[in-house]
């Protein structure tokens, strides 16, 4: 904050001091009020921070003296004076930076009051608009360093040229027309364009070419920016757009592919954005059409080659050649394998050959196969896994209806959960065989048209379930064991590794809430057959038939052991077998077999 200096007159105190100092009584003290006065106003009001005309009235060292009026003189580095001669006498514009330094001494700068005339012209020229000439010095981060008359200004990347700028370097040195575009007065920055200037000459060139455009117009224009998503064409001060997909009628992966910066093309004009003035350019429709003389390059059942260019869930598209693709369907990459994605045959970039299967000029499509490149092994598996034969197998996915087994390498059949045992009741595979394990099969059935090999591993020992009928017929009894509790009863094992099952009713003449409380997996039950069904390989145990025939002391123990508390020996021997309906019992319900797309 600039603060003026004290010029009032002298104080009658200041000439009782002044006598006694000097020991002079030459002057009345109203001749040395008046004297003092006429001093005192004999120095400048200045105030810090203005500038001020000084005079040179020597050169002291390092510094130049100068007297500006005030009342003692100050000084100024002699390098401030850009090393040009100093004269005594020499008048000079300063700046007064403060009254009085530690020494008590003005404190002035030349090189500020040189900066504050050019400041004062920057500002003038930003009010008015009016051009200045500057040299760019040097390259920073985000633009150029520009010499304004001696000072600094900052020249943005983008406000050199309305073109793309490829070499910043190239601008160091050359001196150039400028606009102020933007002052901040506080930081005593200041921001310039030469690009408005340029915007501002060709304006007319721009407008004369707005109103002419038309589509279908063919225009030459230079290449001025390629992004990923298109080119910009530098048309004569106006710019258009050709995106990726008007650049060829084949597929590209990025436009530098087609052409190169600053390279010269001509294109048609296919839009044009009056509001907007955006204009849409296309390259590829000055070409012919690829698919004009489809039909007389290739036929259904050519073989062709192409590039791998796109991958989709149902398939791989493939360019036979610039403009024209065709589809690969997941159903025609392999006679045996289950296709789920293509990159599990293609990848891109890949160069495979394929053959035609349909050629639709209308509609610009082709189905491809290279399946077709080779025989069809389905045609020849029904001498290689005759129905009846005994193969060896890796399970290569487990489902809830069953597994699939790779009988080799593209060739695999399911093995249903109801033909994985004769004797189990398997709620899944993972109970029989684990992932990645070998499992014996025979074969049951080989549908061609369907792509499908039946298999079963029970069928690989014989079916016991004919002993089963004579050793398990209604009325037998037999000793088993708890395997696994389930609704509405439990699976009880009998001896030869098959299982029964047992009704809640069946083992108690009162409701049980929870079976696994009272009945323990691994202990023991006193069993009769009740029902026999060899068909549906079903058989119904009772343990409360069973306990019939047993004495009091052995259906006490029963009751006593499973903690029956609202059950006697009477209730268990008055208690009436009669016949069950297990139609809706979930032991005896089976998966049913799901697509066999599903095996994968």
């Amino acid at each position: 904050m600039s603060k003026e200096t004290n010029t009032n007159p002298m104080k009658t105190d200041d000439y009782e001091k002044a006598k006694s100092k000097f020991q002079n009584e030459e002057y009345s003290k109203e001749e040395f009020l008046t004297l003092a006065k006429l001093y005192s106003e004999s120095f400048k009001d200045v105030k810090e921070g203005e500038i001020v005309k000084g005079r040179v009235v020597r050169i002291q060292g390092d510094n130049v003296i100068l007297d500006v009026g005030f009342k003692s003189e100050g000084s100024v580095p002699l390098n401030e004076f850009n090393n040009r001669e100093v004269t005594i006498g020499q008048e000079v514009d300063v700046v007064l930076e403060s009254v009085e330094d530690q020494e008590g001494n003005l404190v002035l700068s030349k090189s500020r009051a040189d900066f504050l005339r050019i400041w004062d012209k920057v500002l003038r020229a930003h009010e008015t608009g009016e051009i200045i000439q500057g040299k760019i010095v040097k390259r920073i981060k985000g633009g150029m360093v520009v010499d304004l008359m001696g000072m600094e200004a900052f020249l943005p990347g983008s406000q050199i040229d309305i073109r793309p700028i490829r070499d910043f370097d190239a601008f160091v040195g050359q001196t150039m027309d400028f606009k102020v575009v933007k002052v901040n007065i506080p930081t005593e920055n200041v921001v310039v364009s030469h690009k408005v200037l340029v915007e501002e000459e060709i304006s007319d060139q721009r407008n004369a070419i707005l109103e002419s455009l038309e589509k279908g117009q063919i225009l030459e224009g230079t290449v001025k920016a390629i992004t990923d998503f298109g080119v910009f064409i530098d048309l004569g001060g106006v710019d258009g757009l050709v995106h990726i997909t008007d650049l060829s009628w084949g597929r590209i992966n990025h436009p530098n592919e087609v052409v190169r910066l600053d390279e010269t093309i001509k294109v048609v004009v296919t839009d044009f954005d009056e509001e907007k003035k955006r204009i849409s350019l296309s390259l590829k429709k000055l070409l012919p059409h690829p698919w004009e003389k489809i039909d007389e390059k290739h036929k259904i059942g050519d073989k062709v080659s192409g590039r791998v260019v796109s991958l989709t869930d149902y398939g791989a598209f493939i360019e036979i050649e610039k403009g024209i693709e065709g589809l690969i369907h997941n159903s025609e990459m392999s006679w045996t394998q289950h296709i789920k994605h293509p990159s599990q045959v293609v990848a891109m970039g890949q160069i495979i050959e394929a053959v035609i299967l349909s050629l639709d000029k209308e509609e610009k499509k082709i189905s491809l196969g290279i399946k077709q490149l080779e025989p069809d092994p389905w045609q020849s598996l029904m001498q290689k896994y005759p129905v009846g034969s005994r193969h060896q197998g890796v399970a290569r996915n487990l489902t809830n209806f069953g597994v699939f087994v790779e009988l080799e390498p593209g060739v695999d059949g399911l093995v249903h959960i109801s033909d994985l045992s004769w004797t189990k009741k398997i709620r899944h595979p993972g109970e029989v065989v684990k992932k990645g394990e070998k499992l014996d099969v025979i074969v049951l059935s080989v549908d061609v048209d369907q792509r499908k090999i039946s298999l079963g591993h029970k069928q690989v020992e014989e079916n016991p379930w004919d002993k089963f009928e004579r050793k398990y017929s209604v009325g037998a009894l037999a000793q088993g064991k708890i395997v696994r509790i389930i609704e509405k009863g439990l699976i009880a094992e009998l001896p030869e590794n098959v299982d029964g099952f047992v009704p809640a009713t069946q083992l108690s003449t009162s409701k049980i809430k929870n079976i696994a409380n009272h009945f323990p997996v691994d202990s023991d039950l006193p069993l009769k057959v009740i029902e026999f069904d060899k068909e549906n390989k079903k058989i119904v145990l009772s343990t409360i038939a069973a306990l019939k025939e047993k004495s009091e002391e052995e259906i006490q123990n029963y009751i006593d052991s499973h903690k029956l508390e609202k059950v006697t020996v009477q209730d268990i021997k008055n208690t009436e077998t009669t016949a069950i309906d297990t139609s809706e019992f979930p032991i005896f319900e089976v998966p049913e077999e799901s697509q066999h797309s599903e095996k994968k």
